[in-house]
């Protein structure tokens, strides 16, 4: 089983909701965030994936690191994701770009009411509760 190393963004906003965005051409739900690549750290692929997607440029020093998780990845059949998982509050706008279909801000309590990725489902959520 072959390994996507990521990094991903739990953001919650002053409501207590989490965002969650769908990929286009998919159907679950997941964090914000995507691929580290060659010679980025987690933090710095963090950033650069919620600029991308969200265009949202988020202060460094405000985002908390929850650790490393591992779960079968939601779209790309036989892989595995190896996620460094952060949290952090946003009050302002984004705006939904590059492979974004969908963001929605959900209540954790009534997320599991919708599809969602494996990561999300069994760790990020608990993480929440």
């Amino acid at each position: 089983m072959s390994h996507i190393h990521i990094a991903a963004a739990i953001i919650t906003n002053a409501d207590q909701k989490m965002l969650l965005v769908r990929k286009k051409n998919t159907q679950r739900f997941m964090q914000a965030g995507g691929k580290i690549e060659a010679g980025e750290t987690p933090l710095q692929a963090l950033l650069r994936e919620l600029d991308e997607e969200l265009q949202i440029q988020p202060d460094p020093q405000q985002i908390i690191y929850h650790g490393e998780f591992h779960a079968p990845a939601a779209n790309e059949p036989n892989h595995t994701v190896h996620a460094h998982i952060y949290q952090l509050t946003w009050h302002n706008s984004i705006h939904i770009a590059a492979e974004i279909e969908e963001a929605r801000w959900e209540d954790p309590r009534q997320a599991h009411l919708l599809p969602l990725a494996p990561l999300t489902e069994h760790f990020i959520l608990p993480l929440l509760m």
